[in-house]
């Protein structure tokens, strides 16, 4: 068995050019989607991502801009912007880019923002909305995850998904959206024991450990779905995830890559919630 790659690339392209007719139906009716990117402190992996969303904006037809604030920021400061920005009709969804400043709480400036332009998903007004099923929101990474299991037609009803991975920006969320999907769902993390048995379980294997290449081919399944979120630089520079892909390859029917498969995904869910915040949470 060779896996199918599932190209992330490829579907966000298809994605993109649906969503930039819907901008130019929202334009004839003066609504101009806008994002406003908070970018705080001078991180260049937080830049590069930052310059990644304004261009996949613009290539769309969404209004974007940067706001580039000094590491010294204070919380409260960085809060009254927050607040300004809620306030402005024009801006329909307001992202801030983490990691922040170790002197500034993470969770207060979520919260600080409006629920009703939260493009990242990650206020818990949205998060709650998605643990119980409702319409909001949703976090990127996992909601491309979905997008992807959805474009191949892969069952999720009924099969066993196991999450390797209990961060609130990928783990807990994509399990409760395979949840919601009917999906029996398995969270493995660092403190899990016998990992490989459970692994071997998983008809849907989400791999999201922020490690290169340490879930091969003995992990897997024969026939499972594997999804890699993880991005890792090696030391001659170039990406791969926390997938094994070759040997991985050799057990998946399905397989998603590093580069080109989850990462692009992440940018194309939060045009999407963009334009959903523009429209008025309506789907």
């Amino acid at each position: 068995m060779v896996a199918e790659v599932i190209n992330g690339k490829e579907l966000s392209i298809k994605l993109k050019l649906n969503m930039k007719k819907e901008v130019e139906h929202l334009k004839e009716k003066n609504i101009v989607p806008h994002l406003t990117v908070v970018l705080v402190g001078n991180n260049p992996a937080s830049r590069s991502y930052v310059n990644g969303k304004k261009k996949a904006s613009e290539e769309v037809g969404i209004s974007s801009e940067i706001l580039e604030l000094s590491e010294a920021i204070t919380e409260s400061e960085l809060i009254q912007i927050i607040e300004q920005l809620n306030n402005d009709e024009n801006v329909h969804g307001i992202l801030v880019q983490l990691p922040l400043p170790i002197h500034i709480n993470v969770q207060h400036i979520i919260e600080a923002i409006d629920p009703t332009k939260d493009v990242d998903g990650f206020h818990p007004y949205n998060v709650g909305k998605m643990m119980t099923g409702q319409d909001t929101f949703l976090p990127c990474t996992p909601y491309g995850i979905m997008t992807m299991l959805h474009s191949k037609k892969i069952t999720i009803e009924g099969k066993h998904a196991v999450v390797i991975g209990r961060s609130n920006i990928v783990g807990k969320p994509v399990g409760q959206l395979l949840l919601n999907e009917n999906a029996t769902v398995t969270y493995c993390h660092s403190r899990t024991e016998n990992l490989k048995e459970i692994t071997k379980q998983a008809d849907i294997l989400v791999v999201a450990v922020g490690r290169p290449n340490v879930i091969d081919k003995e992990y897997i399944k024969e026939g499972a779905v594997v999804i890699d979120v993880g991005i890792n630089r090696l030391e001659n520079g170039t990406l791969t995830g926390d997938v094994d892909f070759d040997s991985a390859s050799l057990h998946a029917a399905y397989i998603t890559p590093v580069p080109r498969g989850v990462g692009p995904m992440t940018i194309t869910m939060l045009l999407h919630n963009t334009i959903k915040a523009a429209k008025g949470m309506k789907k």
